[in-house]
């Protein structure tokens, strides 16, 4: 900043010494001739000059950083939107976790059911087999003998057999029903740790975009407070500017008062003169659409590539819009890009880091109109001619500008 702060020092010198004229003046109009008068105005236009210069220069340097922080704006709102996703995934896995766990709890439950049964059942079975060895065989032949008849002997055989056969299969049983539930909450429990481990992956997921978020608030808040520091620094210049005015404006009165007095003494002397009066045409978006549609008139390459590229400079003009993509109604850079490549039928990422990456690269000095010009966190459309069109900031809308007037990362072709 210290070619301003120069500039400024200079400034004020010149506005003491124009004020010191003026007060020197106040009091006799004819005290100053018209060629002083004139001389101070072309140094307070000199100043002047150099002032709208400082405030050009300020503002392509602020619109430079509006730029910057509108598409960091714009990545901290990809990124909200991927927070929330993750969070989305974590808590349908957080769910899908307390379903799992009531699961094995349900299986834990039928486990140790089933082995009490078992238990339960051994015991029974212990018991008998110990009544057997403690009443010995004795006690089996004396049932049967006491039967009343041969088919309650076969009957009570048959009864023996069948309880020794029932205890068996009862313990298999219980067995089987213990191995299927001990499977089960193995398998649920395996399903519970992979639903733990993806849980886990996403948080990291989600703490990675956590920080790089914190990041980009931290650059974001670095780039608002230079850009308020730009505004403080353009309305000082404005200020300063608009003095030089209100000097050129109080000589040129002046000037105007010493002519008509000049003007009455000659009329009385029946003489007479005048003056002509000259305007300068404002250029309208429509000469700059015009002017930009002939430099790709004039540049090579593909019939399709300045097709596009002419079709994008009829939007010149149109309003810059934070995560638009409205040609008309606005569009970021991105969104433009985006749109524009939509509209002739082809499918780019939205957002000017995937930008990157689409179609083919090619060198600068092989840029046809068309081509997508990336820089860092920016993009634009190249016209050719050492041009592009972009969606440049809020203050300024879709313009024209140098291909170069920042650094270049690279040139991709997608027709």
């Amino acid at each position: 900043m210290g070619k301003h702060m120069k500039k400024r020092v200079r400034s004020v010198v010149c506005l003491l010494l124009c004020a010191l004229v003026f007060l020197e003046s106040s009091g006799n109009v004819q005290a100053v001739t018209i060629e002083e008068l004139q001389r101070q105005i072309q140094e307070s236009q000199s100043y002047l000059n150099s002032e709208n210069a400082t405030i050009s220069g300020l503002q392509d340097e602020q619109d430079l950083i509006e730029e910057e922080i509108e598409d960091t704006e714009a990545e901290l709102v990809n990124l909200y939107t991927e927070i929330g996703v993750l969070e989305d995934q974590i808590a349908e896995k957080e769910s899908s976790i307390a379903e799992k766990e009531a699961e094995i709890e349900v299986a834990q439950a039928e486990y140790e059911e089933a082995e009490a049964e078992e238990r339960r059942q051994y015991e029974a079975m212990k018991e008998r087999i110990r009544f057997t060895y403690e009443q010995g065989e004795s006690s089996y032949i004396e049932l049967l003998l006491s039967s009343g008849s041969f088919s309650e002997l076969l009957n009570r055989a048959e009864f023996i057999e069948e309880v020794s056969a029932y205890d068996d299969r009862m313990l298999e049983e219980y067995q089987a029903i213990k191995q299927k539930v001990a499977d089960l909450k193995a398998k649920l429990e395996a399903d519970r740790q992979i639903l733990v481990e993806e849980k886990e992956a996403l948080e990291a997921d989600k703490a990675t975009l956590a920080k790089q978020q914190s990041y980009l608030n931290g650059i974001l808040a670095q780039k608002k407070a230079v850009s308020a520091n730009y505004d403080a620094e353009i309305a000082e210049a404005k200020n300063r500017a608009a003095q030089y005015k209100q000097q050129i404006a109080a000589d040129t009165k002046k000037i105007q008062q010493i002519q008509e007095e000049e003007r009455r003494r000659l009329a009385e002397q029946n003489s007479s003169g005048g003056g002509t009066k000259n305007t300068k045409p404002n250029p309208n978006a429509a000469n700059t659409i015009a002017a930009a549609q002939a430099i790709v008139a004039q540049s090579g390459g593909s019939s399709n590539g300045k097709s596009i590229a002419n079709y994008a400079c009829q939007f010149i003009g149109n309003p810059y819009v934070s995560g638009g993509t409205s040609l008309t109604n606005g569009a970021d850079c991105s969104g433009f890009i985006y749109a524009l490549y939509k509209d002739y039928g082809y499918r780019v990422p939205r957002t000017s880091w995937q930008l990157r990456e689409v179609g083919t690269g090619v060198s600068y000095s092989e840029a046809q109109p068309g081509d997508i010009v990336c820089y860092e966190g920016h993009v634009g459309m190249y016209i050719g001619g050492g041009m592009i069109v972009h969606a440049s900031t809020q203050r300024t809308g879709i313009k024209v500008s140098n291909a170069q007037y920042r650094p270049i990362l690279t040139v991709r072709r997608v027709m």
